[in-house]
């Protein structure tokens, strides 16, 4: 067994070494933000998804495209819309006059990267025909039924004020992403070197492909073969019961705080973005420190807070702090 874990973890150490290549590519462009380039490489190493939350202008248009032309990926954004329609992103039958038949017109939900920009912005109906082909990974257009094309990521932006007329995603559906995060302002050394880059007018910094798509795709499978321990599994399912059911973890004071815990899909994404993470690191193998710092993005979003916690002004994030610091660790 330890043979097979010092394997698999000197196969990491020789497959991850891309890595610093590619956050280097995303660093000549992009200032800061390394919580959000790391957590998009979990995204795509992972087959997830992500959910974005920021004030504008903290560049997540730009770190998910430079991501892309790191990779030599086909990239796309959608601009949501109230009057943005399912076959605008899907894409629709089209009738040739000339023919007398119609032919397929694909939508842009057609590429490897996919920003789906403040995507509380449309209406439900567009909502959850996004979330379906995120979760299907096809379209079905007319009678025939597409595969979307790998590696498939899409990174959806919600601006956390200017909420009105804006349609809220709802619980079940944000459940569907993988990771929520949270992006918050540069430093001001940061700002800085930002005013040094990006202070010019109508220079833009060169990003070359420093990966192909099929890397990636090849490198997945050695992610999924990171190690993890039972005890690690264990901990794992530790934690999501103590979003159930906090009192049997000695937390009887947040049972009141959460209206509802944890789904075991937020298990299974704590499984596999953990490995992405512990891939990212140049380990073979996931630790609790690993849980940890994967675990608020992976959980945020699917722990609901009850009135009584909004009332008190009670974050998820807190809950899921307290959650962490009390479950005991392997």
């Amino acid at each position: 067994m330890k043979q097979d874990r010092d394997k698999i973890n000197e196969e990491v150490k020789k497959e991850s070494a891309f890595i610093e290549t590619l956050k280097g590519s995303m660093r000549r462009v992009v200032v800061g933000q390394e919580v959000l380039i790391e957590r998009l490489l979990v995204g795509i190493l992972a087959n997830g998804h992500l959910l974005v939350e920021s004030v504008p202008g903290l560049a997540k248009t730009l770190s998910i495209t430079t991501l892309s032309k790191s990779i030599s990926a086909k990239f796309q954004r959608i601009q949501f819309t109230p009057d943005l329609l399912p076959a605008d992103i899907l894409g629709t039958l089209i009738y040739n006059t000339k023919t007398g038949t119609f032919e397929v017109k694909k939508g842009p939900i057609f590429a490897n990267i996919v920003l789906a920009d403040e995507v509380n912005r449309s209406p439900g109906k567009v909502q959850a025909a996004l979330l379906e082909a995120m979760q299907e990974r096809q379209v079905t257009i007319g009678d025939t039924t597409y595969k979307l094309e790998e590696p498939f990521l899409v990174m959806a932006t919600q601006n956390p004020i200017d909420q009105e007329g804006t349609y809220p995603l709802p619980e079940a559906q944000v459940d569907r992403f993988m990771l929520k995060v949270n992006i918050t302002y540069p430093s001001e050394s940061e700002e800085v070197e930002v005013l040094t880059r990006m202070g010019h007018i109508g220079e833009k910094i060169q990003v070359d492909p420093v990966v192909t798509p099929q890397d990636i795709l090849r490198v997945r499978k050695i992610v999924d073969s990171v190690y993890l321990d039972d005890k690690i599994k264990q901990y794992i399912v530790n934690v999501i019961f103590a979003t159930r059911f906090p009192e049997k973890y000695g937390l009887k004071e947040l049972k009141p705080l959460i209206q509802m815990g944890a789904s075991p899909r937020a298990s299974i994404a704590l499984v596999v973005a953990s490995k992405a993470y512990s891939f990212i690191n140049g380990r073979g193998f996931v630790t609790p420190q690993d849980i940890k710092d994967i675990g608020t993005d992976v959980l945020r979003h699917r722990v609901m807070r009850s009135y009584e916690a909004e009332a008190e002004e009670i974050t998820t994030e807190e809950i899921v702090k307290r959650i962490f610091d009390k479950v005991d660790i392997p």
